[in-house]
């Protein structure tokens, strides 16, 4: 688990995402999982302000069991590759005011597949101490091969000549997904309960709902 100040330059929290990347852990996820929660963000008053929700489901029929959502100031400019500078805090917070702490946490963005391997789901999953999936429905770094027309198809997502994660097709014939690792667990966990948690549409539930709940209050806030 780690903690640092959210009152810094670009050019501070670039320095940041080199140290804090070494930090991060790719390795088998450590016990059962019986909860997954989704988290996503949206932005209010032109981006003066961020809505975060996070979702918790049961990890066997991917019903709700809680949800929690935060809604605070953005104190960090618009810049591309330092996103998680103005998403996590309100991510994090939206996580903790869940009842229980989820085994698993989806986020809609970047783990590993970042350009200095420092996503949003890295970055959350090593303040919260969770294991943690990026899944991002656009490229950010890299590159991949379109993988198969089917449901269950992928292939590699690499930069700099190094697997930074997959791309997922988990719908058939729909644009895939980018999953990449974002902390405590491997890439294959990672791409096998994408799959999972994805019941019919493009997005995994845990992230679905969440992205649901974020619309709404970006529509009635």
């Amino acid at each position: 688990m780690i903690s640092h100040d959210w009152n810094l330059s670009p050019a501070e929290a670039i320095e940041l995402q080199r140290k804090l990347a070494a930090a991060v852990r790719v390795e088998p996820l450590a016990g059962e999982v019986r909860t997954v929660a989704g988290a996503d963000c949206a932005f209010l008053d032109g981006g003066r302000r961020i809505a975060a929700a996070a979702v918790l489901c049961d990890a066997g029929t991917w019903e709700i069991i809680a949800t929690a959502e935060e809604i605070q100031p953005c104190r960090f400019p618009y810049v591309p590759g330092l996103l998680s500078f103005r998403e996590a805090p309100a991510v994090i917070a939206a996580v903790r005011k869940l009842p229980r702490r989820p085994d698993l946490l989806m986020c809609d963005g970047q783990g590993l597949a970042h350009p200095r391997r420092l996503g949003l789901a890295c970055h959350v999953g090593l303040w919260l101490d969770l294991p943690t999936i990026g899944v991002a429905k656009s490229l950010l770094c890299g590159r991949f091969r379109p993988p198969g027309r089917t449901r269950g198809c992928r292939t590699r997502l690499l930069h700099d000549g190094e697997v930074v994660g997959a791309a997922v097709r988990t719908r058939a014939d729909v644009h895939p997904l980018l999953v990449s690792v974002g902390h405590r667990l491997t890439l294959e966990e990672a791409v096998r309960w994408v799959l999972r948690a994805c019941r019919g549409f493009r997005l995994p539930e845990p992230i679905r709902r969440a992205d649901q709940r974020v619309s709404r209050i970006a529509r009635t806030t």
